[in-house]
């Protein structure tokens, strides 16, 4: 988060990541696509009430199914950079993402289902892998606990006579996904579909100007 440039990229991406969970969150009824920790709550529940006899498993299948497509896709997208040179690594994550939420657009129409949604929680898994550093993520995009988290102990820092502005980025953060969640929201209620063919599309542009700057870099 102290690199200028790491840092703005990770809030256009942790803004894609809310626009893009509540695109899933308004398309599904209430699950999730970046966020696995409610899937999975969503699944424990959803078991415990087939298990009493009061309701059917399809929604715990549902989340299950979610949170498999999530782990596939950093499963992937960790491969993937470990295949191409260093210069790369970050626009082969990041359009290989696109590309997953252009399929989930594809997908989207009478008669798809679910199935939508599957391609949009393997796409929120790879983002994570944007800043993989020796097998460990170094930002969290898709997902915030552990950003708020940081946040208050650098607010504790702050009081105790620490650092005045270490916690600053960490609030811009959780402020951009809570800013593309509003955004997402707003274009699902309006033109559906169109929603995510736009978080593609955007998805590829950050690739081509992150594949770009690497390139001007390393020359």
């Amino acid at each position: 988060m102290r690199d200028h440039h790491i840092g703005v990229l990770a809030v256009v991406l942790a803004g894609l990541a809310g626009f893009v969970d509540a695109v899933g969150f308004l398309a599904s009824g209430g699950y999730f696509v970046s966020f696995m920790s409610g899937n999975s709550t969503r699944l424990g529940v959803g078991l415990g009430e087939a298990l009493a006899g009061g309701s059917s498993a399809t929604p715990a299948l549902l989340a299950l199914a979610l949170i498999a497509a999530f782990v596939s896709g950093t499963v992937v997208a960790s491969l993937l950079r470990r295949r191409v040179g260093e210069a790369s690594k970050e626009s082969a994550v990041l359009g290989f993402v696109a590309g997953l939420m252009a399929l989930s657009a594809l997908l989207d129409g009478p008669g798809g289902g679910a199935s939508p949604l599957l391609p949009l929680a393997a796409a929120m898994g790879a983002m994570n892998l944007a800043f993989e550093v020796g097998g460990d993520v170094r930002v969290g995009l898709t997902y915030m606990t552990g950003t708020l988290v940081k946040l208050g102990l650098r607010l504790a820092d702050m009081l105790a006579g620490g650092a005045r502005m270490a916690w600053l980025p960490y609030l811009v953060l959780w402020l951009g996904l809570v800013c593309g969640g509003v955004i997402g929201a707003a274009l699902q209620m309006r033109i559906g579909g169109g929603a995510t063919w736009l978080a593609a599309g955007l998805a590829a542009l950050v690739a081509i100007v992150v594949g770009l700057g690497r390139r001007r870099r390393a020359g």
